[in-house]
């Protein structure tokens, strides 16, 4: 049997993946799309009830107009599905006027003229009394474009909305090879042949075989929820009205994030993955799915100390992974090995939030179309080879 032939496909369904085979069955592109798993499933980096949302990005204030971007697909994601997907709460960004957190979130908000309140220490422990531990030197933006997104959701919404509208969705369906030439890519998946004018590889964690030369790490970063201590509810100080999205720089190498009870009653926190030790290279087949008390001791420890009003201890824990990249930044467009060939990955911990943009930039990628805003800090020709 001759191979199917068809304009474009992608290859992973979670955050981006599913985001791009939305964006271009949007476009009206013959889009086929390959997850080796379920649709909107818990085994690789686009789960866990909720991911953090923020427009004023300390990561780079080059990601300003993707999240603008992100936020508008968001609202026309809702609009078509019926589900809730995108909740701005507000958010606080906490730590010394020259750190990290703070600074990046400044020059990220001047940079994109994004509305957002400098607190100076008073005002920031008179706004977050759940804090502890807040040195004289600790104050405070509040960046009001901040929340929360549902991971699950948006990314069953998109495929769902891709399917719709004439994609070709393949759940429970393993990539076996992906070969470029200057035909056409031709992909062996679930035991059929195809070629493709075009292959988005956005794999996840199981992304860096396929660009080996981009040297893209996947490490596991299990979720964790905390319960409020000594029996008080989430209604006592803990509710996400009451403790909206909270990055915290504790000192150099310690980012305390998460946000108040949303459904749950349980507040999420964790530790941001690039700054600190960085955990062991894992296989992402083969990844240990248990959950271990030592991975969560130093969390605990900085819970304890940061957030006295809940139990240290994590009532839940899942885990998850993700794939840092050299400079923590994308790796979004075509490779140097073919231009038929495009991935999207390497999100350092910080993607979610911008996926459904991403999904946008990489169909117009596809459709040759020029880009209104610089991508040159995440494309991977940044890193000459």
């Amino acid at each position: 049997m001759a191979p199917r032939r068809i304009q474009a496909a992608v290859i992973g369904l979670g955050a981006l993946g599913s985001a791009a085979l939305w964006r271009l069955a949007a476009c009206g592109v013959e889009v086929i799309g390959f997850e080796q798993f379920g649709i909107g499933h818990a085994l690789g980096s686009s789960h866990g009830q909720t991911r953090l949302f923020r427009e004023a990005c300390l990561e780079h204030s080059g990601l300003g107009p993707m999240a603008a971007e992100s936020r508008a697909l968001f609202r026309q994601l809702e609009q078509v599905s019926g589900d809730g997907l995108l909740r701005i709460t507000g958010g606080y960004l906490v730590g010394a006027a020259d750190s990290d957190v703070v600074a990046g979130t400044i020059r990220a908000a001047e940079a994109n003229g994004l509305p957002h309140e400098l607190l100076d220490h008073r005002e920031l422990t008179n706004r977050l009394p759940q804090l502890s531990g807040l040195t004289a030197a600790d104050v405070g933006v509040f960046d009001p474009g901040s929340g929360a997104i549902n991971p699950e959701a948006t990314v069953t919404a998109a495929v769902t909305e891709a399917a719709r509208i004439g994609a070709d969705v393949h759940a429970d369906t393993r990539v076996e090879s992906v070969v470029a030439s200057g035909d056409g890519v031709a992909i062996t998946a679930g035991g059929r042949d195809y070629v493709a004018d075009t292959v988005i590889i956005a794999a996840g964690a199981w992304l860096p075989p396929f660009i080996p030369e981009l040297e893209l790490v996947p490490i596991r970063t299990p979720l964790h929820w905390f319960a409020p201590a000594q029996e008080r509810s989430a209604e006592a100080g803990f509710g996400v009205e009451e403790f909206p999205v909270v990055v915290r720089q504790i000192d150099p190498d310690t980012v305390l994030w998460g946000h108040g009870a949303i459904d749950s009653g349980l507040v999420k926190l964790g530790l941001g993955d690039i700054w600190g030790e960085r955990p062991p290279r894992i296989d992402p087949s083969t990844v240990d799915r248990g959950i271990d008390s030592a991975e969560w001791r130093r969390l605990s420890a900085v819970v304890r100390q940061a957030v006295p009003g809940l139990d240290p201890t994590p009532a839940r824990v899942e885990p998850c992974m993700i794939t840092l990249s050299p400079d923590h930044q994308f790796v979004i467009g075509p490779t140097a090995a073919s231009p038929r060939v495009l991935v999207a990955g390497g999100d350092s911990g910080h993607a979610f939030k911008h996926c459904l943009a991403i999904g946008e930039i990489l169909a117009r990628d596809v459709a040759g179309e020029p880009q209104p805003y610089a991508l040159d800090f995440v494309r991977p020709s940044r890193f000459g080879v």
